[in-house]
């Protein structure tokens, strides 16, 4: 990717976070709760992203998801941490690409812990397909001026002499 002096990348420090250092297996059975817990933070982001077109001015926004994400693991720790390991173990081993239809014994006893100890319901079927309005603080950036080529080619002269085709239209129906 070539860039020029005028481009501004942001300093490894500005990119520096802590990592969510978890397996797929862990992060797909938290994945449902996850999407509820950081919601805001998340769709947050994904607006920024959308509306900016330009990931270097979401450096905050992605920092508050991954933030967000940290948060919510070290409270299932604290709280459910047992059920949560068998339902990842579940998860990890009872199939090749993680399918979840395998473990819902220990998905079940996950999901009361979570409603018990955390306040936090498994989402329903569909939650994340529905339209919902994200209301957010950071205000809508201002649209892209449309660009004038100054070099455009101009326009053929009216008096412009206009020869006949060559080979005849394809229109001739059009022309009678």
């Amino acid at each position: 990717m070539v860039l020029t002096a005028a481009v501004h990348l942001p300093e490894e420090s500005e990119l520096t976070v802590q990592e969510v250092n978890l397996s797929a297996a862990t992060l797909r059975a938290g994945s449902f709760h996850l999407g509820k817990y950081c919601e805001q933070a998340n769709n947050e982001f994904m607006l920024c992203r959308i509306e900016e077109n330009d990931p270097r001015k979401c450096i905050n926004e992605g920092k508050a998801v991954t933030a967000c994400t940290l948060n919510f693991f070290r409270k299932v720790k604290s709280a459910c941490l047992n059920e949560f390991n068998q339902y990842a173990n579940c998860v990890d081993k009872s199939s090749g690409d993680y399918a979840l239809q395998h473990c819902r014994n220990t998905q079940a006893v996950y999901d009361k812990c979570m409603l018990e100890k955390l306040q936090l319901p498994r989402p329903d079927f569909g939650y994340f397909c529905e339209a919902r309005v994200h209301d957010t603080k950071r205000p809508k950036p201002l649209p892209e001026p449309k660009a004038v080529y100054p070099d455009a080619t101009p326009a053929l002269p009216e008096d412009y002499e206009k020869k006949p085709a060559r080979f005849g239209s394809r229109f001739y129906w059009m022309t009678e």
